[in-house]
């Protein structure tokens, strides 16, 4: 069977599949928090969907396990996460402050998950450690190689060059259902440029590398001798030991005015005010860590999980009297938006998420993504087994 081009649903609220430049290298794909793939945001699909403004309260006690770590010495740059049983999911956002406008429904029923006990990055990668993954083993990752014919039957051969998706403001106000008024895939974007030929991470060691696919995340992981996390393991650990908290700090988006996390300030998609500091990527650790000493595990950039994406995943929760043990999501992928792409999940949202589009800061909220999907705004963060 051939392949087609991927498409972007109009209702989603994320981040579009890779796609091949028209022969300007114009094509707009947009999401709003996102890129390269199509978050999690499910228009009236799941079948266990609660009303309109339904606050689904499940959230019971996180009862971490008391299992010390064993390492020595422990790994450079990576907190101990004790496991246990927690609450896994997100309630209906919408009518909180900073909320957003969606339901979340994907993210839903809320139910009882155990992880065990892992080592995880304090932070996302860095361009600088990502530099030392490719010195060392000549990796090319997605963006950089020639998109291939059989897979895009339809291109003309001009348009099958490398490059990648990148958040580009549009000029002026554009209505919020059309994403693709600020996205473009850009000749040339890759981690090494990441929102084109003419960028450079010089000087940018500690910011989080960006442009990279799932299987390049993958690749680094096991250079590294880690592993990408499941989607159990990184709401866990991001969610620090406490249950049912909105924000890998708490319930207050701003506490006492404070801002937690690089997300997005002023009115998407035309001006970041960049009232945290950043208009785009913020260097790692410039945010206070949770409680489990982890660092922006809500905005800056979206992170890889190993797991498959589907919508209705938490579904086989219904019923359940045990919680589900180390779960390694669905064995397979569907996305009603995009019935033809298979979609790995993304966790954390970016500095592109705003409440006026897309909250996906808040810590049980879902995102997907087309594996080979690269954007300005996507990165990860690994995990090692005891």
């Amino acid at each position: 069977m051939k392949k087609t081009l991927p498409r972007v649903a109009a209702r989603s609220r994320d981040v579009p599949a890779r796609r091949l430049p028209p022969l300007f290298l114009q094509v707009a794909v947009g999401t709003a928090a996102a890129a390269a793939v199509v978050l999690a945001c499910v228009v009236a699909f799941s079948p266990f969907a609660a009303g309109p403004r339904a606050m689904l309260s499940g959230f019971a006690s996180t009862v971490p396990f008391a299992t010390p770590p064993y390492a020595d010495p422990p790994p450079a740059g990576m907190g101990w996460i004790p496991g246990g049983e927690f609450s896994m999911g997100c309630e209906d956002p919408r009518g909180l402050p900073f909320g957003g406008p969606d339901p979340m429904r994907d993210a839903r029923p809320i139910h009882r998950v155990q992880v065990s006990g892992f080592w995880m990055d304090r932070t996302e990668v860095t361009n600088a450690q990502f530099a030392a993954f490719v010195a060392a083993t000549d990796y090319v990752t997605v963006a950089e190689r020639a998109p291939k014919a059989e897979d895009f039957p339809s291109a003309p051969p001009e348009n099958l060059i490398p490059g990648s998706l990148v958040f580009t403001p549009p000029p002026g106000p554009v209505p919020l259902t059309n994403h693709y008024s600020w996205w473009n895939y850009v000749a040339g974007a890759d981690w090494r440029h990441p929102t084109g030929p003419t960028s450079t991470i010089a000087g940018n060691d500690d910011s989080p590398v960006v442009q990279v696919g799932h299987d390049d995340a993958s690749a680094y992981a096991v250079w590294a001798g880690k592993r990408l996390p499941t989607e159990a393991e990184w709401e866990f650990a991001a969610r620090g030991g406490v249950a049912g908290g909105i924000y890998p700090w708490g319930r207050e988006f701003r506490p006492a005015g404070k801002l937690m996390a690089n997300t997005w300030q002023g009115q998407f998609p035309l001006q970041n005010t960049a009232a945290d500091g950043y208009v785009g990527v913020a260097p790692v650790g410039r945010f206070p860590a949770n409680a489990y000493g982890l660092h922006d595990m809500s905005g800056n950039v979206w992170e890889w999980c190993s797991d498959w994406y589907r919508p209705d995943a938490y579904a086989a929760a219904i019923g359940q009297t045990t919680p589900a043990d180390n779960p390694l999501g669905p064995a397979d992928s569907f996305d009603p938006q995009e019935p033809d792409q298979k979609k790995r999940v993304l966790r954390g949202g970016s500095f592109l998420c705003s409440e006026q589009y897309c909250a996906r800061y808040i810590v049980g909220t879902r995102g997907k993504a087309e594996p080979s999907s690269g954007c300005s705004h996507i990165g990860f963060r690994c995990v090692k087994a005891k």
